[in-house]
């Protein structure tokens, strides 16, 4: 159940598609082999109201946060970290190019005892 959340700022909807890029980051998550895909949620979430750097409002943010239920070796995790953010950049390439952003990713873990779960997704997914 890794959770995948976005948080942005608004100036940055004028250099991406947030809908194409949650995509992205969830084939990747798949691609990691690390993230069973029944699990994977990826969201996306506007911050309307930032200050960055100096200020200027030309600057912009991407941060993605990484949640998931504890227990994963820490080598499979920190190797799923850096081929998220490889696939994050690659897909931001062409606006990191022309754009001042900051572009930050982290993963943690949720303690198990403190978090249940349950759902049908994997009861509706299509046969492959």
């Amino acid at each position: 159940m890794p959770h995948f959340s976005i948080e942005y700022s608004a100036n940055l909807e004028e250099m991406l598609d947030m809908a194409a890029l949650c995509d992205h980051i969830r084939r990747a998550a798949i691609d990691t082999g690390v993230f069973p895909m029944p699990g994977i949620r990826v969201r996306a979430f506007k911050a309307d109201h930032v200050s960055v750097a100096d200020g200027d409002p030309k600057h912009a943010f991407l941060d993605l946060s990484i949640r998931l239920r504890g227990g994963r070796p820490t080598e499979a995790k920190t190797r799923a970290t850096r081929e998220i953010f490889e696939a994050l950049q690659s897909f931001m390439a062409p606006a990191l190019a022309k754009h001042s952003i900051a572009l930050s990713v982290e993963m943690r873990d949720i303690d198990p005892e403190l978090s249940p779960k349950t759902g049908t997704i994997r009861d509706h997914l299509k046969e492959t």
